[in-house]
């Protein structure tokens, strides 16, 4: 179970919000500038709140202002928007990146389609191979919660609805909590089991 509690001063309002997750999908959604981006770097560890908790599993990962657990072990798959795939590793090496797990990898590469596309490099294929390749590199690192911020907005209806098929399907397999982000209505009530509607920092 996620535990989230935190307040934050952003630019132009406070961020002041309290959620839990079980192993479910919980829909962050609102209008861009909401504080949607910041509750999933927070949860991550990239920003550190102004006040609150934020505990993963009884295991508490901030205090206020306290890193009580760093970045990297907070095990925590994070899909960036803009997929944030290293260029200049193919994508096989993309997805082993913090992963040791070869069975785990092959079983990812085979349901997420994208086998086929391990000695290429990021520039080489589509931006819903690049989502699928994401997804794969997050989830390789076997995740306590996954974090998804508005990982379909670049793609084709197609392609965005396949990558959303593949998603409720991994859901049933990885039983764990998800936090999703977006500002599209039919995606969040497609893919949520909650939705959670920020406006400038605070849930409605």
């Amino acid at each position: 179970m996620l535990n989230v509690q935190l307040e934050k001063k952003l630019s132009h309002f406070n961020l002041d919000i309290t959620f839990q997750v079980n192993n479910e999908t919980v829909i962050l959604f609102g209008p861009s500038g909401s504080g949607k981006t910041t509750i999933l770097n927070c949860i991550a560890g990239l920003s550190v709140p102004d006040q609150g908790n934020i505990s993963l599993n009884n295991n508490l990962l901030t205090r206020n202002k306290q890193t009580l657990v760093p970045t990297q072990r907070r095990k925590t798959g994070y899909v960036f928007q803009d997929y944030a795939l290293f260029p200049h590793k193919t994508i096989g090496d993309n997805i082993r990146y913090g992963s040791q797990d070869k069975l785990l990898i092959q079983h990812l590469l085979r349901i997420l389609k994208i086998d086929h596309l391990v000695s290429k490099y990021p520039h080489q294929i589509s931006g819903g191979e690049k989502q699928r390749t994401a997804l794969a590199r997050a989830l390789a690192a076997k995740p306590s919660v996954l974090l998804l911020d508005e990982p379909f907005s670049s793609l084709d209806e197609k392609t965005k609805y396949n990558c959303q098929q593949e998603l409720l399907r991994l859901k049933k397999e990885w039983m764990i909590p998800v936090v999703l982000v977006t500002h599209d209505r039919s995606e969040a009530e497609q893919l949520g089991d909650r939705i959670l509607s920020l406006e400038k920092g605070k849930i409605k």
